[in-house]
């Protein structure tokens, strides 16, 4: 059976965390489980993935040549005892790129190997990604030992960012992908398989702080994950349907959607249908637009303005609609209409 390890959900790890707060006195501690502090646990997990990547090379020549490439090119291969790094090959640690983030008030360094960039756009924090890939426990290779925990050979589609309905990724995930491109184009033969051009390809070393940490998802607890990876396509989400992407909802800029509330009713922005409280929809606050591009008299399609977003398109005998709406700031104050309490402008009314 496959595991999906790569997903988890905001609200249970809410309710896992009520769950140990709300334990009572009058139970027996004996058996009880005392989580790692996470800095404590970041530098023995830095000092393991270290190791990993000191003691173990990739097939680097592989990619010089030819387009394409699939995760499962990617061969690491352990450095034997007294052994030299072969030819057309490279010590990860030479090849990787050292990163480094802040989560759960802990710093974590975690590190990346970019084997291609990929041609087409980037995604973003909050977006669904399209990808194949493979995981397995680093912690586990350091043993001797490989194991594949998880892995989907045909495209999935994951959401890097949860809403408490759908299920997210883990931390490193929504840090690695913003930095590599999809694919540029794809095809798909008569038998239903796809083929991308030019996706990114690449594979990340993470600490267990920005995988499941405690959580033993991967059969062991503190592991720390290695992951291959194609990045092929990406769609932007707009989780509450209110016309602003999840990744605008980002109010602060710290790359976390779930500590933005700006009208403060506990309903975070990327799920809130009224961000700024005043009793008119998000969606009715930013003006709508509609475009008809007649592909049979060679139009075409409209450059859309950094504030305006495309809702829904259709295409009817080579005509197109498209729909949008933009970011209003009535008053000229810097901040948009949807976020300014003081602003209860109806644009679907007007």
């Amino acid at each position: 059976m496959k595991i999906k390890i790569l997903k988890f959900s905001l609200l249970l790890l809410l309710l896992f965390s009520v769950a140990i707060s709300c334990k009572s006195d009058d139970d027996d501690d004996s058996d009880s489980f005392v989580e790692e502090d996470r800095t404590e646990q970041q530098a023995k997990d830095k000092d393991s993935l270290v190791a990993y990547l000191t003691s173990h090379y990739y097939n680097s020549g592989f990619f010089e040549t030819g387009s394409n490439h699939k995760y499962t090119d990617i061969i690491i291969t352990p450095l034997a005892e007294d052994e030299t790094v072969p030819e057309n090959h490279t010590l990860l640690m030479t090849a990787v790129e050292e990163r480094s983030a802040t989560y759960l008030e802990a710093d974590y360094e975690y590190y990346v190997l970019n084997i291609n960039q990929g041609d087409g756009d980037s995604p973003t924090f909050t977006d669904m990604v399209r990808v194949r890939y493979s995981g397995s426990s680093i912690n586990e290779a350091l043993d001797g030992t490989y194991e594949v925990f998880d892995s989907s050979a045909t495209p999935e589609d994951l959401n890097l960012q949860s809403d408490g309905n759908s299920f997210g990724v883990i931390k490193a995930w929504q840090l690695v992908m913003p930095t590599f491109n999809t694919a540029s184009d794809y095809e798909i033969d008569g038998n239903g398989n796809f083929s991308f051009t030019n996706p990114g390809l690449g594979v990340m070393f993470i600490p267990s702080g920005l995988g499941y940490f405690s959580g033993s998802t991967t059969g062991s607890v503190y592991d720390n994950l290695m992951f291959k990876f194609e990045l092929l396509q990406f769609e932007v989400e707009d989780h509450d349907n209110d016309g602003i992407p999840s990744y605008l909802e980002d109010i602060d800029g710290d790359l976390d959607v779930t500590n933005d509330d700006s009208d403060e009713d506990f309903y975070l922005n990327f799920i809130d249908n009224d961000d700024d409280g005043d009793l008119v929809y998000t969606i009715d606050e930013l003006i709508p637009t509609t475009y008809t591009v007649d592909t049979n008299l060679g139009e075409e399609e409209p450059i859309l303005a950094a504030n305006e977003f495309e809702r829904t398109r259709s295409q009817i005998s080579g005509v197109i609609t498209i729909k949008t709406v933009t970011i209003a700031d009535s008053n000229n104050d810097g901040t948009p209409d949807y976020l300014d309490p003081d602003i209860s402008i109806n644009y679907n009314e007007i």
